[in-house]
């Protein structure tokens, strides 16, 4: 018997929706997977291994809308199950597990944990169909980027002595700067309609989502010309989720203004973000805080990590990588995940000394 109260059974036209997702692991019982493949779009996994494989190769556009997992003799499917509901990313999935045969306290552990729904074997395969389909329809809510930043358990915690030299540092370079920035801005107000600073939604540590400033270089439209110029895309899509690379930097971007190509060859245009610094927003040394589409396509567990560590000015990616067609999306995100789990003083102190050289890009990006 369910463990929830079934979906109304319906005389109308059986429903098949392949635009569903369904994730299904186990063996046993191979006529519920048979009959899944006929209604959604199935992904079949042999074991919890190739499970957590599966779902950490996912993003928050990718993950599956139900996850069923049948349940045997090791039990293990529950203390999996229980890990999958202790994950903020996976707050919006269906969960369902099967069990090959009657065992009450089986199903004791299933209402306790909460889940979705818990068959047990044998039961008509179109009545879990059915309760899928309504599942999906009413119950499910999709978790978004603002609702990760409240619950991620995000342990790290910017020391003192790295604030105080993000504050001394910055406050210090917006003085002896406060000159140019001016000349700056004057220009851009005197080459093109549009404000001077542009500011935009980027995520950063714990996916905190903050504002983020920029002198602008490009055409006060640019962002709606984005989807229009996919294939000047610098990062390679051969490991992206759905075709879509994680990472957007254009080649020759025809959006930026003439004046735009100098303060950015020059990345005076990034100096704005020492206001970003003085806050608190970001430190001078980390990971680059990413826009909002960027950054809901790395919120697997692969590369979540990036976000455990600070945000930054500057990192470990401008100084090795910054500007060479040969770097892949996969090498960018292991740049960031290094530093996230290995940054100190003595790196920082390293990174900023690589930056000055690496202001000076050779390629149009």
């Amino acid at each position: 018997m369910n463990m929830l109260q079934p979906a109304i059974n319906s005389t109308s036209e059986k429903m098949v929706d392949h635009g569903i997702k369904v994730t299904y692991t186990g063996n046993l019982l191979p006529e519920i997977s048979n009959r899944l493949s006929a209604e959604f779009h199935l992904n079949h996994c042999a074991d919890l291994d190739h499970l957590e494989q599966y779902l950490n190769e996912q993003s928050l556009l990718s993950l599956p809308d139900c996850i069923i997992i049948e349940v045997d003799a090791s039990e293990l499917a529950f203390s999996y199950t229980e890990k999958l509901k202790s994950n903020p990313l996976f707050q919006g999935i269906i969960l369902i597990l099967v069990a090959p045969q009657k065992n009450d306290a089986w199903r004791t552990r299933a209402i306790r944990l909460k889940v979705h729904d818990y068959y047990t074997w044998p039961f008509p395969v179109e009545d879990l169909c059915e309760r899928i389909h309504f599942l999906v329809k009413f119950k499910l809510i999709v978790p978004n980027l603002s609702e990760l930043s409240a619950h991620v358990d995000v342990t790290y915690k910017v020391p003192i002595s790295k604030r105080l030299f993000d504050v001394i540092s910055s406050g210090a370079a917006l003085l002896v700067l406060s000159p140019l920035l001016l000349i700056v801005a004057l220009i851009i107000r005197l080459e093109s309609k549009g404000p001077v600073i542009y500011k935009s939604k980027r995520v950063g540590t714990g996916y905190k989502i903050f504002d983020f400033y920029k002198f602008r270089s490009m055409r006060s439209d640019a962002d709606k010309m984005l989807s229009q110029l996919s294939n000047l895309n610098q990062y390679t899509d051969t490991e992206a989720t759905n075709g879509k690379s994680a990472f957007v930097k254009i080649k020759n971007d025809p959006r930026i203004t003439r004046f735009g190509h100098f303060i950015r060859k020059t990345s005076i245009d990034e100096l704005p973000q020492l206001f970003n610094v003085l806050i608190g927003d970001m430190s001078l040394v980390g990971n680059r805080p990413l826009p909002l589409y960027e950054a809901e396509m790395l919120t697997s567990n692969e590369w979540s990590q990036r976000f455990l560590g600070p945000a930054g000015l500057t990192g470990l990616w401008q100084i090795s990588k910054r500007g060479k067609e040969e770097m892949s999306e996969r090498e960018r995100k292991k740049l960031d995940n290094f530093y996230a789990s290995n940054y100190s003083f003595w790196l920082d102190m390293k990174i900023i000394a690589g930056t000055i050289p690496a202001l000076l890009q050779k390629e149009k990006v």
